[in-house]
């Protein structure tokens, strides 16, 4: 009678144990690919799976998008400037099946993908282009490692360039450089300010010298600013056709002025003989 206890005891265990390797259990986000002998035979979660013991095996699936960390690569610019750059990438499992039967490791190889391009892509780039063109450098290397991980049922959704390293020399050049970019910026601006300022100035007088009269109220808002300050001398300007009929009127009185009269003084050939 014990010993057939026993036998029962240990065909419950067994049981046990075959129930709790044929019953699974998947979460909303991951799916099982079962094998049977061997042969993929399909794809099942989430939920409840039933899997026979011994003969089934099931490999998860996580279907969230995972991000991956692109490590630092060495690069050499096309203008030959040696720098540092990593990267991030985002990508998920759209087919559960191929991303286990088609590579042997998705996540690893896609990292390895992902490296090899952004050296490739980033190669081909000038340093110039690789501080100010990031988005078009990451839709291109998003192009290029999402068709390499199509055919292992792999998405890749997004690439971003984190950090671009370049060595002390080039920051200390690049910043020379970017001085003097904004120095001539700002002449160019300063030159352009003083030729609005001229031409504003030219409209102005051409505007006063088709009427006399707002040459008299410009004249006379002058001495208003001259008068506003504490001057202890002021200084009247007089336009020109003020005086003028004034300096006209003195050159007509010397005009008709009689000459000057002779000197009594005269030659000494008019003087009369000297008697002996």
């Amino acid at each position: 009678m014990g010993a057939l206890i026993g036998i029962l005891a240990v065909l419950a265990i067994f049981v046990l144990i075959a129930l709790g390797a044929s019953v699974k259990v998947l979460r909303e986000y991951e799916r099982g690919v079962v094998f049977r002998l061997g042969r993929l035979i399909a794809t099942k979660g989430p939920g409840l799976i039933l899997l026979i013991p011994m003969i089934d095996r099931m490999v998860k699936v996580d279907l969230r998008t995972i991000t991956l960390n692109i490590p630092p690569q060495e690069v050499i610019t096309r203008d030959n400037v040696p720098s540092s750059v990593n990267a991030v990438a985002y990508f998920r499992v759209v087919d559960s099946n191929r991303a286990i039967v088609e590579v042997e490791n998705f996540l690893l190889a896609t990292s390895q993908i992902a490296q090899t391009a952004l050296r490739s892509v980033l190669g081909k780039a000038e340093l110039d282009q690789l501080l100010s063109e990031r988005e078009r450098l990451n839709e291109e290397l998003q192009k290029i490692i999402d068709e390499s991980t199509e055919p292992w049922g792999v998405k890749v959704t997004a690439v971003e360039i984190k950090d671009v390293e370049i060595p002390e020399q080039m920051q200390r050049a690049m910043a020379r450089q970017a001085e003097a970019e904004r120095e001539r910026r700002a002449k160019i601006i300063n030159s352009e300010g003083e030729f609005q300022a001229a031409q504003k100035l030219t409209d102005a007088a051409d505007i006063i010298s088709t009427n006399p009269a707002s040459l008299q109220l410009r004249y006379l808002q002058t001495l208003l600013e001259i008068g506003s300050n504490q001057n202890t001398t002021i200084v009247f300007p007089l336009p020109m056709d003020v005086i003028e009929p004034f300096m006209s009127a003195s050159e007509a009185a010397a005009s008709a002025s009689p000459p000057p009269a002779p000197s009594p003084e005269t030659d000494g050939e008019d003087l009369p003989p000297s008697r002996a």
